[in-house]
């Protein structure tokens, strides 16, 4: 089917023919004196003619849209060429005369016709520009949401499956239990039960013999026995042996029902907040957004091909030192986007220096060796408080506020999604861990706790981070190992050393999907380097770099690697890609 005018894309590439005669050339101007398309040729040689050299030819979309002929109904002979701008209606000349038009001012309406053309034609623009590719982004996003709902409530069923089969294996184990007791319980009885038996069998057999004795006394040879037999307690018969009739134990059904087993299997809710509404940019953004300068087209594609020029290097080179005055070791760094450090020390020290060393702020906090704190998007800092269950947040202005409480899990680690925002808390409660997932405003999202099979994912939870594929990675030192889950909390790998005894501190990732994690028992191979799979690259720094107790790890936005150690106050940074 031949699309309409009005159709046509403004880019799409298609043929229309010269309206020169004879000239069958794709047309791309318009002469709007003659109302007539033309090609590029035909156009030069339209300026050169006499008779059309003063004519006004405009690219073919500039045209001015040719009126369309129609009668006026009063004046049936005459064309409507006129727009009365009191009455709002098109008249024809001899209308101009007419009583209720007198006085009325006129205005030529093929202009009224070509304006209003154009304007038609901005509104097409701007439908096409910004409000249709607008509305397929928000297309493409909702169809993302429906993919990433179908995966979430996966996760759900998943979670749902796997708990009922935690609760199938303890009505197992109970039931087992439970049939263990009954056999004991039956085993004692019946054993109780063939005593009695023996002891009756018994008492029938003494009869027995007793009969056949009474029987052997009236012989008439026997006399003298028989006297002293009836003289002797011999004949006495002894009373039938007393005992007890047992009493078996009573079933009594347990009292539950289907909500109690639902309980058992945890909770669906919805989170009690407002939808937030989907993000339409502004037209004069979105229009920006689609002519970017030259400038900006350089930034985009100098930042699209970071990934693409970035490697491993062959070695690593020291670029610079920090300290932290008047502490020991440095067990967790943050970095916040003033150029400003943020390191947890011993005894609970929260501090902040500048990159001269210069203490600029100190808090008293409960954490020890984790990495209790991280600067989110908005460049504040929050903190855990694992005594008070509690997390802090610090503002810029220094001021200290409660964020979020944890209820019964004491927080132990923190990460702020630069991608995203999202808050990635591992905790603890009665020695098993688990990671809750919040969003920036704080609103609880997430819970990660066990695998497919009902396994507990962690123990202590105590250095988080997220990979750029939205992996979830925990250093869990009680596990000696690091914990990988994907973002719908399914687990994907758990990645327990190279070679030797294992015990992961400070992790982090890079633009590469590099996972590094500082692992403090070995002296040899303090820093392992992965894969975003979990699979061992390499051992990136090891004593001979002057790294011996490694504890905290980041990198920064130029891609520098920050190292700090347990044994001293210098904040090390180094370069490690290429």
């Amino acid at each position: 089917m031949a699309l309409s005018e009005s159709q046509i894309p403004p880019d799409a590439q298609h043929y229309l023919v010269c309206g020169t005669e004879d000239c069958e050339r794709n047309y791309q101007f318009y002469c709007n004196d003659c109302h007539q398309s033309i090609c590029e040729q035909c156009r030069d040689e339209h300026q050169k003619n006499k008779k059309t050299k003063n004519h006004e030819v405009v690219p073919y979309k500039q045209r001015k849209r040719l009126l369309p002929v129609e009668k006026c109904k009063i004046h049936p002979t005459r064309h409507l060429e006129l727009l009365c701008e009191e009455c709002q209606i098109p008249i024809c000349s001899n209308c101009t005369g007419a009583k209720e038009h007198h006085g009325h001012a006129f205005t030529d309406l093929e202009l009224v016709f070509a304006e209003k053309c154009s304007l038609c034609q901005i509104e097409i623009t701007k439908i096409r520009s910004y409000f249709e590719p607008t509305s397929q982004d928000l297309k493409k996003e909702i169809s993302g949401d429906v993919k990433e709902i179908k995966k979430i409530m996966e996760g759900i069923r998943t979670s749902i499956r796997t708990e009922a089969e935690a609760v199938k294996k303890l009505v197992d184990t109970v039931t087992s239990d439970k049939i263990e007791q009954v056999d004991k319980m039956e085993q004692s009885l019946l054993q109780t039960l063939n005593g009695q038996r023996q002891k009756i069998n018994d008492y029938i057999n003494y009869l027995s013999d007793l009969i056949q004795t009474f029987n052997g006394y009236p012989s008439p040879s026997n006399i003298q026995q028989l006297t002293f037999a009836l003289k002797s307690e011999i004949l006495i018969i002894p009373p039938i042996p007393e005992i007890s009739k047992p009493v078996p134990p009573v079933f009594t059904a347990g009292q539950y029902s289907k909500e109690d087993v639902a309980k058992l299997l945890g909770r669906i809710t919805v989170p009690n907040t407002k939808p937030e509404n989907r993000k339409i940019k502004p037209m004069e953004i979105a229009s920006t957004q689609m002519k970017p300068s030259g400038k900006h087209r350089k930034q985009d594609r100098e930042n699209s091909d970071v990934n693409q020029t970035l490697s491993l290097s062959s070695s690593v080179t020291k670029v610079r030192e920090y300290e932290v005055p008047g502490f020991d070791g440095v067990y967790h760094i943050s970095l916040s986007q003033s150029g400003r450090l943020w390191a947890s020390v011993l005894y609970g020290d929260l501090v902040q220096t500048d990159l001269q060393g210069n203490q600029l702020q100190k808090i008293q906090t409960s954490g020890e060796y984790e990495g209790y704190h991280t600067v989110t998007q908005d460049g504040d800092l929050i903190y855990t408080d694992k005594d008070n269950k509690v997390i802090n947040r610090i503002t810029p202005d220094n001021t200290i506020t409660e964020f979020i409480k944890t209820g019964d899990w004491a927080p132990l680690s923190i990460h702020s999604s630069h991608n995203h925002g999202d808050i990635l808390v591992g905790m603890i409660k009665n020695r098993e861990g688990k990671v809750t997932r919040y969003n920036k405003t704080g609103t609880e999202i997430q819970n990660i706790q066990r695998d497919n099979k009902g396994q507990v994912l962690y123990s202590e939870p105590r250095y988080i981070t997220e990979n750029i594929n939205g992996d979830v990675c925990v250093s869990d030192s009680n596990k000696h190992a690091v914990v990988v889950v994907d973002k719908s909390g399914q687990h994907r790998f758990s990645y327990t050393g190279h070679g030797s005894r294992f015990y992961p501190y400070g992790i982090c990732t890079d633009v590469l999907g590099h996972i590094l994690v500082c692992d403090d028992i070995s002296e040899t191979v303090p820093v392992h380097l992965l894969d975003k799979d979990g699979q061992f690259l390499s051992l990136l720094l090891t004593e001979q770099q002057g790294v011996k107790y490694p504890y905290s790890v980041c990198v920064d936005d130029e891609n520098n690697l920050w190292v700090g150690q347990g044994n001293t106050n210098t904040v090390t940074v180094y370069k490690y890609l290429q």
